[in-house]
């Protein structure tokens, strides 16, 4: 015969907590008024669209539009459950890829670059057809150094990786996570 260990008050008075909290978490997660990422969406909302951001930088980089747009997308599908849809969804964006630019950062004590950096700009307008009030158009903007001694096509496709990640978790919080 197993004996099991008695359960002291405080035991039990930890557990009931942690019942009360993972239910009133669970069930604002099922209706769709929070999420465990923070996001907050409108209830009534089902579906999300995200337009073809061109690429209207003086420098162009070719799969750039391509990357960030479907960055955005996979970013509100995984973490959020609202359904990417074709046409204007409750929440929608739309806009283009407005800078991308290489300056030098850093002097190095040959009165040369020592540091690199690599900005890109993106030009979002954000329509919540619930709350209006949270409607925004506004630039978002990221960069990436990388030391001088590197070619910018040894560090590009890294760059754009963390540039575009850090850039859609900035539009995923102004649209919304409202803290």
């Amino acid at each position: 015969m197993i004996r099991l260990p008695k359960l002291s008050k405080i035991s039990l008075r930890n557990a009931f907590y942690v019942f009360v909290i993972s239910a009133l978490a669970t069930g604002m997660h099922a209706c769709g008024m929070y999420s465990f990422t923070g996001a907050s969406i409108p209830p009534g909302a089902t579906t999300f669209s995200v337009d073809f951001f061109p690429n209207h930088a003086p420098i162009v980089q070719p799969t750039l539009s391509q990357i960030f747009t479907d960055a955005l997308k996979d970013k509100f599908s995984r973490q959020t459950n609202l359904k990417l849809t074709n046409g204007i969804g409750d929440l929608h964006f739309e806009g283009s890829i407005t800078g991308y630019s290489i300056q030098p950062q850093a002097i190095g004590p040959d009165d040369r670059a020592a540091q690199n950096r690599l900005t890109i700009t993106v030009r979002v307008k954000f329509v919540n057809e619930f709350e209006p009030d949270n409607d925004f158009e506004q630039n978002f903007s990221r960069y990436y150094d990388y030391e001088s001694t590197r070619s910018l096509a040894e560090v590009e496709n890294e760059a754009i990786d963390i540039i575009t990640e850090a850039l859609v978790e900035d539009i995923f919080n102004s649209s919304v996570v409202n803290w």
